[in-house]
């Protein structure tokens, strides 16, 4: 079972939707792809285990949610200011989709 955490913890997560706008392929890597995203006020670069299951170019123009206030890592030599949402099926990444058509940098709560 999963640590249970306070409401105030949860609300410390900075979750918003962003839109990619860019991706590519990072070279030597069966998996990451580097993503720029636009989250309202600022585009951010993203690096993400999904390779392997999406193809870069048909991931531009998508919603997807992100973690934003992550501290920043770098993987294969990219440095990646927060993290892509997706759910895990027997180790392949399944992105999760937004519904509606909303803003990127809305606020997820």
């Amino acid at each position: 079972m999963s640590e249970i955490i306070s409401f105030d913890y949860f609300s410390k997560l900075d979750i918003r939707i962003a839109k990619i706008v860019e991706a590519e392929n990072i070279p030597k890597s069966r998996k990451l792809v580097k993503l720029t995203v636009d989250i309202g006020t600022e585009k951010r670069t993203l690096v993400a285990g999904i390779a392997d299951t999406y193809i870069a170019a048909e991931l531009v123009g998508r919603l997807v949610p992100v973690l934003l206030n992550l501290q920043p890592i770098t993987l294969m030599g990219v440095q990646s200011n927060g993290m892509i949402l997706a759910a895990d099926d027997n180790g392949k990444a399944v992105l999760l989709a937004v519904e509606k058509e909303v803003p990127p940098g809305t606020k997820i709560k």
